[in-house]
């Protein structure tokens, strides 16, 4: 199902991405006549007064065409658009914001399209986040479920101890049987102390079933099902990752402003731009890698990528943007990989309270 499932969400992103684009800059068929929504005399390929297309289709062909169209999103706009932001994003973000916004996918569609492609090609690969509950996240409860068995365990092996101990008869077999109980007894014990001292140690959400008191009750009461149940908190985490992906953009945008706040020569609006297709590219180039890592590619080669891209591509766009000397768009970039630490907690936490309360 999960592959199924990430075919709608690639759909969902396609389309959705495709809403909030506009077709300016592409070829329109011109149209003659009247407008078919108000009438209106028709001069060109669009209604003067309404905005509506001149020629309207209707034929079974045509909705398949717009349904590809709106899903893949391949239109002459994003093969202009996708180079630029792989190789050139610098010159791509300040071409669009300069004006020059009919060439390109908006950093809002380009964003859209991404978030909604990468969560699909990680359920059509069955990836999740709740697979960790079976990892260090949900190692405490693993760890305590072992050492509840083991007490049981023990528990039988010292009452049948104690049985052969009060068995009258001996025909040589009772004081064989106690040793081998006694050596039974004793590793079970030292099992249960080493796993005691691997759930204390084993990470968990919060420390107690009692947790971190913030005064909020709603609050308290989630952080506590949270860390009883790690495998559901990671569940909401990876959904309300997917839904409010769009609140990476205000989060980082403060921290690039930062890197230019004594000059009056860029405005918000330009960091949101950069901010927006920079995001764009790293969710691109985390689907690039997932494809490869599954294709077979060793995964040195991975983490390799994966470690240095991001921070030439953000040296890259800096450079160009803001049209920075290499010691100001280094000095900057650095500044920046350890701006996305603090993003990424901050963005982390966001969604667990937001888990928390619901």
């Amino acid at each position: 199902m999960s592959g199924i499932e990430g075919v709608g969400e690639a759909v969902t992103g396609g389309m959705f991405a495709r809403t909030v684009e506009p077709e300016a800059g592409e070829a329109t068929q011109e149209a003659e006549g009247n407008c078919l929504n108000c009438g209106a005399g028709l001069t060109g390929a669009y209604c003067r007064r309404c905005g509506q297309k001149g020629h309207v289709h209707r034929t079974i062909s045509a909705i398949g065409h717009d349904l590809i169209h709106g899903i893949l999103h391949l239109d002459g706009k994003f093969w202009r658009t996708l180079p630029m932001l792989a190789w050139r994003p610098g010159e791509l973000t300040r071409r669009y914001v300069h004006g020059e916004r009919a060439k390109f996918v908006s950093p809002l569609g380009m964003f859209l399209f991404a978030i909604f492609l990468m969560f699909a090609i990680l359920q059509i690969y069955g990836l999740s986040l709740t697979s960790l509950s079976d990892g260090p996240l949900g190692a405490a409860r693993g760890v305590e479920m072992a050492e509840q068995g083991m007490a049981a365990e023990l528990a039988r092996a010292q009452e049948s101890r104690r049985e052969w101990l009060t068995e009258r008869r001996d025909d040589g077999r009772r004081a064989e049987r106690v040793a081998r109980y006694d050596r039974r007894i004793a590793e079970l014990q030292q099992g249960r102390q080493a796993l005691a001292q691997l759930r204390r140690s084993a990470p968990t959400l919060n420390a107690t079933d009692d947790g971190v008191r913030t005064g909020w009750a709603r609050l308290d009461s989630g952080l506590k099902k949270i860390n009883q149940n790690p495998g559901l908190a990671l569940y909401k985490l990876q959904a309300n990752g997917y839904k409010f992906s769009w609140l990476l953009i205000p989060i980082s945008v403060p921290f690039v402003w930062l890197l230019f706040f004594w000059t009056r020569r860029f405005r918000f609006y330009d960091h949101t731009v950069f901010v927006t297709y920079s995001l764009a590219f790293m969710s691109l180039l985390a689907i690039v890698l997932t494809i490869l890592g599954f294709a077979g590619v060793p995964t040195a080669i991975i983490a390799t990528a994966g470690t240095f891209i991001p921070p030439i591509h953000m040296y890259r766009q800096l450079k160009q943007a803001y049209s920075l000397g290499w010691v100001g768009a280094l000095v900057r970039t650095f500044l920046l990989v350890n701006f996305c630490f603090v993003t990424a907690s901050l963005f982390f936490v966001l969604l667990l309270g937001i888990g928390a309360l619901g």
